[in-house]
């Protein structure tokens, strides 16, 4: 745990209770602060109640005496479509609203520090495709290296609950649009941006507020290093932003698919290589091909971003090579389930919008495509492009009608169930074929969330393939 700093002896109120929420109610307590606790939600508080804490009814007037600081919760909206009442109120009382990655910045230098050969250092990594698995590839680079490192965040424990820093290690933090949004902290030695596309729209204001959101952890962070993929427009403008100059060293610009040879700081992925450029040479390079756990163009930009972060901190591109080939992979991103009679089984339930579902799609050879959900804005009209590879599209959720309307001439067959998608795509699979979920939709229709869906599909693979060997 992280104890909190700043606030001995002062009441700090924390709306939201779930994995973040009460780790930052247990980090305040260990810090000296009086924690005011509440959740909207009954169920919430009943859950917190039944691990102990004490709750403070902030919907009364006279709960806010003496409140010096409101902490939120990631999913609570703070300014768009609205901001919650609670929010609403303290800022009308002029009471600062932080979150927990902003204590976690405020608090994770001690006084020991003084004492340790190297100092830690904090690795910060956004973007909207990605993240999770740029995260947990770097965390695994640097264990496999042997160096001391701790992943948090929008992925794993929540910040606070961080063992407190050891010599010389490396802290790998997720952070979300939402979570970078509102910390008023925020300062990593090394900041990764991965890409950029439309998500989150309602939340952040529209694709503008989205990226200032992200932006805000180079901006405000002040990165001693800044790794930023350079394929949209966006991270063009940002790379801009943070460099002094063309040959400027302390950016780092990251593609999938562009030769980047100028005098500066590249790494880039073409035809399956990784490529690292520095004063308009090549340094180095790592054949992706055949690296099972990282399949896939959209793959291949997230290994040039996890290269990038380790060779700033003087990692050999051997050792990070070896550590690629050692990576699984995480659940529910091209994670591969099965491979029986030459059918490959694949989880992407994370390819959560029409644009992840892409990557996911330009992936694979020959796919049979289990595909639908709860359906967002424009559905997977944008994906017609990429459809030459998939031999038929298995329908499924709230929106499988609307999605085959979309289709044009690609096969496909309404299935409304995972388990009906499931047995449908094996029955006509052929050896060569990857049976692929990538659902270009959310989950919420039939799921609680994209992982309880990648576990069904998961569930269905293996009971299918279990009952066929016996």
């Amino acid at each position: 745990m992280i104890p909190v700093q700043g606030f001995s002896g002062r009441k700090v109120a924390v709306l939201g209770l779930g994995r973040s929420g009460l780790a930052t109610a247990r980090a305040l307590s260990a810090g000296g602060a009086e924690p005011c606790l509440w959740d909207d939600s009954p169920e919430a508080r009943d859950n917190a109640v039944a691990q102990g804490f004490e709750l403070t009814d902030l919907t009364r007037r006279d709960a806010w005496d003496e409140v010096v600081c409101l902490v939120v919760s990631p999913g609570i909206p703070h300014l768009y479509p609205e901001p919650n009442r609670l929010i609403a109120r303290a800022m009308a009382e002029g009471v600062p609203v932080d979150n927990d990655i902003g204590l976690f910045f405020r608090s994770w230098s001690t006084r020991d520090w003084g004492r340790m050969d190297k100092t830690p250092k904090v690795i910060a990594v956004t973007g909207s495709n990605g993240k999770s698995t740029t995260t947990a590839l770097i965390h695994h680079i640097l264990s496999e290296a042997g160096r001391p490192a701790q992943m948090a965040g929008n992925i794993g424990r929540g910040v606070l609950d961080l063992d407190p820093a050891q010599d010389g290690e490396v802290v790998v933090i997720e952070l979300s649009s939402y979570q970078a949004e509102l910390a008023r902290a925020l300062t990593p030695d090394i900041a990764v941006f991965t890409n950029l596309t439309p998500d989150h729209l309602d939340r952040h204001g529209g694709i503008g507020g989205y990226f200032a959101a992200k932006r805000r952890l180079f901006s405000e962070g002040g990165p001693d290093r800044a790794v930023i993929g350079v394929d949209e427009v966006e991270g063009r403008f940002l790379a801009n932003q943070m460099a002094q100059g063309a040959g400027d060293d302390r950016v780092i610009r990251v593609s999938s698919g562009e030769k980047l040879d100028g005098p500066g700081w590249s790494v880039f992925a073409r035809k399956g290589f990784l490529s690292e450029w520095r004063k308009g040479r090549q340094v180095a390079s790592i054949d992706l091909r055949e690296i099972s756990g990282l399949p896939g163009a959209h793959n291949h930009q997230n290994a040039c971003a996890a290269y990038a972060a380790v060779r700033t901190l003087g990692l050999a591109p051997k050792v990070v090579e070896a550590a690629f080939r050692s990576f699984a992979g995480l659940p529910h991103r091209s994670q591969l389930v099965a491979e029986v009679g030459g059918v490959r089984y694949v989880n992407d339930s994370k390819a959560t919008n029409a644009d992840s579902a892409a990557k996911a799609l330009q992936a694979f050879d020959n796919i049979r495509w289990i595909v639908g959900g709860l359906g967002k804005g424009g559905g997977i009209a944008s994906l017609v492009p990429h459809l030459d590879s998939v031999k038929k599209a298995y329908l499924i959720g709230h929106s499988a009608r609307d999605f085959a309307l979309q289709l044009g001439e690609t096969p496909h067959e309404i299935c409304e169930t995972m388990e009906r998608a499931v047995t449908r795509a094996a029955q006509e699979a052929k050896p060569g074929d990857t049976v692929l979920l990538a659902p270009a939709a959310a989950s919420f229709d039939q799921y609680p969330d994209f992982e309880k869906r990648g576990e069904d599909f998961v569930a269905r693979v293996t009971a299918l393939l279990a009952r066929a060997k016996g």
